[in-house]
């Protein structure tokens, strides 16, 4: 009987090839032929914006500044949590009715100089981060993964009788997808894809596992103050946070894009962040969608089933739990799989 492959050389032969592929084709290649893409014009009020994202389903969307005829920004959930911030610390400096008028371009300015440097200076704005739909996907990824967002807009290389510089919007999810279809016609040639998690340095996990994690595992009860997950979602620059109960097992996750559901009906503006629970703010996302699917995995789980599971659209992370209590053990996000796989 032949011996069990060394671990580091079959993750060495699964990056090599992973990269080959990567290299080789173009977020051009991964881009829908047909899909639906929201633009929001730079001068539209801000809360009408929140309002737009929140009835579409979209947790970031660019913005088109009309007097430079270009996307130059995004407007993210993170915008609105820091938007509820400072509404809720200052109500005078911007007020619900306010809202009603203030545009994007001017909240955008604000949020440079209110939200300044550590050392009180106000920050600059930066130029937009996007790729070109020529760049392969290797830089693709890695341009996500280096700023710490989720999408990054793709422009044309040559422009067109559109005026449009915009393609879409590129997502590690999509990459992942791609890649996936790609695996799945040569998956024998990658033994790496049956091993199972507990034997692959990948994700983030719980101290008990006694695993090694470059970031510690956030986790909080359903009773924590709303206020608390939004600081370790915006501190930890993470997307969501496991929600446990007093055992420690996965009761939902609560993610970034969940804040827009207080968008609805303006339900912002007739709350106190410090007052609302984690439960609280769970309830209204129920009231509106229902119940969700916690997408969960095992540490025995193999690698090949977790890419499957995250290249479902919509799905960003899966939460490693123990079969029988469901305790939360770790979760694996997107971009650990691609900080795993480009090495």
């Amino acid at each position: 009987m032949p011996p069990e492959p060394n671990p580091g050389v079959q993750i060495a032969v699964f990056r090599h090839g992973i990269s080959g592929i990567l290299l080789h084709n173009t977020i051009y290649d991964v881009v829908p032929l047909s899909s639906k893409l929201a633009i929001l014009d730079a001068q539209l009020p801000v809360k009408q914006a929140f309002k737009i994202m929140h009835d579409e389903g979209l947790a970031l969307v660019p913005l088109w500044d009309e007097n430079q005829g270009t996307v130059t920004g995004m407007l993210t959930a993170s915008d609105f949590v820091l938007m509820l911030r400072k509404l809720q610390r200052n109500i005078r400096a911007l007020g619900n009715e306010e809202l009603e008028m203030h545009p994007i371009s001017a909240w955008k300015e604000a949020k440079l100089q209110f939200y300044g440097g550590p050392d009180g200076a106000v920050m600059q704005r930066r130029p937009l981060i996007h790729v070109k739909d020529s760049d392969n996907l290797v830089d693709v990824a890695l341009t996500i993964i280096r700023n710490e967002i989720s999408s990054v807009p793709i422009f044309k290389s040559l422009p067109d009788s559109s005026g449009m510089p915009l393609l879409n919007l590129a997502t590690l999810q999509g990459i992942l997808k791609f890649l996936c279809s790609k695996l799945q016609e040569q998956a024998e040639g990658y033994s790496l894809l049956q091993n199972q998690l507990l034997n692959i340095p990948i994700g983030t996990w719980s101290p008990h596992t006694g695993r090694a994690s470059n970031r510690q595992l956030r986790t909080l009860r359903l009773t924590s103050p709303l206020n608390s997950c939004l600081d370790l979602l915006l501190q930890d620059r993470v997307s969501s946070i496991p929600i446990v109960d007093d055992n420690g097992s996965l009761r939902d996750v609560y993610s970034l894009s969940d804040i827009m559901a207080l968008a609805k009906n303006d339900v912002y503006a007739r709350i106190e962040l410090e007052q609302v629970t984690v439960q609280n703010a769970l309830d209204v996302q129920y009231q509106l969608q229902g119940r969700r699917q916690c997408h969960t995995c095992l540490q025995t789980s193999t690698l090949l089933e977790v890419l499957e599971e995250l290249s479902i659209p919509g799905v960003r992370r899966v939460v490693v739990i123990e079969q029988s209590t469901r305790f939360v053990e770790g979760i694996i996000s997107l971009r650990d799989i691609f900080t795993f796989l480009l090495g």
